[in-house]
């Protein structure tokens, strides 16, 4: 577990990242280049908290897979409906051509008044993929972050990482090379009841359900080795079914969860969460993919809210899901 914070991720340059392109392919060398690199491990922290007052009960939680965050300002705007004072966000860029070299995760903490935690997935060695070069003006990204994020509008305890380490599988990827492997990302949060753990996380989505229940076996140890007895609400993008068929109820995770003590959430059963989008476009692709595994808390109602905006204009492939936090059980 990484609980290293900086005011501001150190950015490799674009000669160190050339050379990562040169690395033997084998998770001994991958590694290696990791431990080497700080942005890598350790997490920034920025943005304002607009309350210092712990958190009432009930309150909202917002889970949102952002794909890049192409719409900050009006991603900000959709979640800043939800009124949930703490969001969860996947798939956010930092210093990307296609997401214009921006921060997405710090303006949209801007917007809501909130402080941020983020950290680095992977280190994108290139543009990204043909749909994803539309959007680029830039032949080069500035910093190369791709990555995961809580923020809340009050403040953010002991901010950590955690690595959900598996095959390395996209550093060998032909079309998407990356340096990098998925991670949970989390903090603690003080409530008039007392503190609770919260974590956004992003499962692997190019592998089997086994592989998948491993990453949250993992993860739990973690946080029940660094939090013992501490409610915790974990929430993102679990890829459940993806790559299987679209059977979320073959993944193992939710079972070897459960006898864990953590009940899903994740609104209608029959509901989906994925939908076309301005770079995913498959139509005839939908998937439940977003869920809250939740401990020690009481849950009240799980919505699933569409991601088009006024304009109808989808924000990401994913849906937002938002859960009612009631109290501690």
């Amino acid at each position: 577990m990484i609980f290293e914070t900086v005011e501001q991720l150190a950015v490799p340059s674009l000669e160190i990242r050339a050379g990562f392109a040169d690395i033997v392919r084998t998770i001994a060398a991958h590694d290696a280049a990791m431990a080497a690199r700080p942005e890598m491990n350790s997490i920034e922290v920025g943005g304002a908290p607009s309350s210092a007052m712990p958190l009432t009960f009930p309150f909202t939680v917002a889970a949102w897979n952002l794909e890049r965050c192409l719409f900050a300002a009006e991603s900000a705007a959709h979640l800043a409906a939800t009124k949930a004072p703490v969001v969860l966000l996947s798939e956010m860029d930092n210093g990307m051509a296609r997401t214009s070299q921006r921060h997405p995760t710090a303006d949209v903490a801007d917007t809501l008044g909130m402080q941020y935690a983020y950290g680095i997935e992977f280190i994108e060695l290139g543009l990204g993929s043909d749909t994803e070069r539309e959007f680029c003006e830039d032949d080069f990204n500035a910093k190369g972050f791709h990555g995961n994020a809580l923020m809340a509008s009050v403040p953010l305890g002991r901010p950590f990482m955690v690595r959900l380490w598996g095959e390395r599988l996209w550093f060998a990827d032909g079309e998407q090379p990356r340096l990098g492997e998925r991670f949970a990302i989390g903090v603690v949060i003080d409530t008039e009841a007392g503190p609770f753990v919260a974590v956004s996380t992003h499962l692997e989505s190019a592998t089997t359900a086994a592989y998948r229940e491993r990453q949250v076996k993992e993860l739990i140890d973690a946080l029940d080795e660094a939090f013992p007895g501490m409610p915790v609400l974990i929430g993102g993008d679990l890829n459940t079914g993806n790559h299987a068929g679209g059977d979320f109820e073959a993944e193992g995770l939710f079972a070897m969860s459960a006898a864990r003590g953590f009940a899903r959430h994740g609104g209608p059963l029959d509901v989906m969460t994925t939908r076309p989008s301005l770079i995913t476009r498959w139509p005839e692709r939908a998937m439940k993919l977003d869920w809250f595994l939740a401990r020690g808390l009481k849950i009240g109602e799980t919505r699933i809210i569409s991601s088009l905006d006024e304009t109808g204009r989808p924000l990401s492939d994913h849906d937002l899901i938002t859960c009612v936090v009631e109290g501690f059980e």
